[in-house]
């Protein structure tokens, strides 16, 4: 597995390095000791997967807080998404900053988004798929979120999302001045209502 530095700290993507023959090809997608060594201690809790039917669905941007913050490893199975983390921790160097990258079938890769930070997508492709290995189970009554278009953040998405739930179409604006004080309780615990993790 080859691991690479994003913009934002402890953000990280993961390449996978397959062994290729004459029957296809066999790579690691998760190694608890290599991952280590690159500062991830992360147990799996839980896995998940999101089925996207629609090119332009976003999902986000989503965190869960105290005591149940999560990190997570995502990883696209089918089709191809732009996949964000945003670093809401006050504390960090790389605070409010956000790391993208292009998670596909095709390459295996994969991003590691420690807690403190938020998580969302945007399918570049139909019936897109993806696959998530969490370290803690889903909580939904820490599960809070940011809004994906927020100036404060100012992610540079591909194009406009064509489909989006309510829950993430009305995550408020991240108050600046509050979250940098406070931390991460400044995000309030707000409804999932149907659309749960993701």
């Amino acid at each position: 597995m080859i691991v690479r530095e994003t913009t934002v700290l402890g953000v990280l993507v993961i390449e996978p390095e397959p062994s290729i023959d004459d029957r296809g090809l066999f790579a690691r997608t998760f190694c608890m000791a290599e991952l280590a060594t690159h500062g991830i201690s992360m147990q799996i809790a839980q896995a998940s997967t999101s089925y996207n039917e629609c090119r332009g669905t976003l999902r986000g941007m989503h965190l869960q807080l105290s005591p149940h913050e999560e990190a997570k490893i995502v990883r696209c199975t089918r089709g191809v998404v732009f996949d964000v983390a945003v670093d809401l921790r006050a504390d960090s160097a790389t605070f409010l900053r956000w790391a993208a990258v292009e998670l596909s079938a095709e390459t295996r890769r994969e991003l590691f988004v420690p807690t403190g930070c938020a998580h969302g997508f945007l399918t570049l492709d139909e019936a897109t798929e993806l696959e998530y290995l969490i370290s803690i189970p889903y909580a939904p009554e820490s599960a809070v979120g940011v809004r994906w278009d927020d100036p404060a953040i100012g992610i540079d998405w591909p194009f406009a999302p064509q489909v989006m739930s309510d829950r993430d179409r009305s995550f408020p604006l991240v108050d600046v001045d509050r979250l940098r004080s406070t931390g991460l309780a400044a995000l309030g615990a707000s409804s999932v209502g149907g659309a749960g993790r993701g």
